[in-house]
């Protein structure tokens, strides 16, 4: 399959590599200058993780081409992934021109984070192939790919995208329907304002609001998510148990949720505190050492997720 990238920073550079590794022929485009050499550069330095998590047959960078102008770009591409920075109105402006030039049947995504699908297919001739495909960074390791479908998208093309990114190894989410955030985001969200709360207040820093997370919380949830923790945390009785007894403490104001004011002193002890938890890795060094952790622990996930009760849509 031939597949086409428009938007080659981080996001975009990481579906090219994961595109790649499938063995799909891909064709990129992006109008800032020097877009060509960053996107081969950021290729080259995710693909010993493309490798590592198993390359398919034919799989080769060899396979990656750059063309300037996106009408060109995308003319003879069965699926188009739209990756271009998370402004509505430019959005709409790009995934037009992708509309226009596009071949009839090729299917459409949009990486966006927060838009609704709604809003970005208002304006194109063919909004009926058009879908959010959210993924999460770095797209070449982590599987997770929200497909959300907009008012005027059809059944038919849901189906025909969740098969595309199925095909290039995702586990699909399908968002039924369109909220704001979609879903991993909200709930992500939700634990980074608690997380600038506890910091603003003084009763941690960033390191140890992290530290509470990788050595707890993110363990349990690496496995088997919020829901499945906590019935487990029921013991023999599970979640029953578990919600008859913990449940009137949802009623107690642990949580805050609404984001605390950026003021400049809490500005300070954000940057700060990443900093110095960063104890003097470059940015590619944090990179790297994330990269390597997130391969293993993909592994494991893999391993251990319990096979009988996976549902990647329906």
């Amino acid at each position: 399959m031939k597949m086409a990238v428009v938007g080659t920073g981080v996001i975009g550079n990481g579906w090219i590599a994961r595109m790649l590794g499938q063995g799909h022929d891909v064709i990129a485009t992006d109008p800032a200058e020097g877009a060509e050499e960053r996107m081969r550069q950021a290729v080259d330095q995710s693909w010993p993780y493309v490798e590592a998590l198993g390359l398919a047959e034919g799989a080769s960078r060899d396979r990656l081409t750059f063309e300037a102008d996106a009408s060109e770009a995308v003319k003879e591409a069965d699926f188009i992934q739209e990756n271009v920075p998370e402004n509505e109105e430019l959005k709409q402006t790009v995934l037009q021109t992708i509309d226009q030039h596009a071949k009839a049947d090729a299917i459409i995504g949009s990486s966006t984070s927060g838009i609704m699908p709604s809003e970005l297919q208002a304006n194109l001739n063919n909004p009926e192939r058009f879908v959010v495909a959210h993924p999460f960074h770095p797209v070449y390791i982590l599987p997770l790919v929200e497909i959300v479908p907009g008012e005027q998208t059809t059944h038919e093309h849901v189906e025909k995208a969740i098969s595309i990114y199925e095909s290039l190894q995702m586990s699909v989410l399908h968002v039924r329907n369109e909220i704001e955030g979609h879903i991993a985001d909200r709930l992500i969200e939700a634990i980074w304002r608690e997380s600038l709360h506890i910091v603003n207040e003084g009763i941690a820093t960033t390191e140890e609001v992290d530290k509470a997370f990788t050595h707890g919380a993110g363990m349990r949830y690496a496995q088997y998510g919020p829901f499945l923790t906590f019935h487990l945390a029921g013991g023999e009785g599970g979640m029953r148990h578990m919600l008859k007894q913990f449940g009137p403490a949802l009623k107690k104001p642990w949580t805050k949720l609404e984001a605390p004011e950026l003021t400049d002193e809490l500005y300070n002890k954000v940057v700060s505190g990443c900093e110095h938890q960063s104890n003097g890795m470059t940015m590619s060094e944090l990179d790297q050492n994330r990269n390597e952790f997130l391969v293993r622990l993909y592994d494991l996930v893999q391993e251990y997720w319990p096979k009988e009760t996976e549902k990647t849509h329906s």
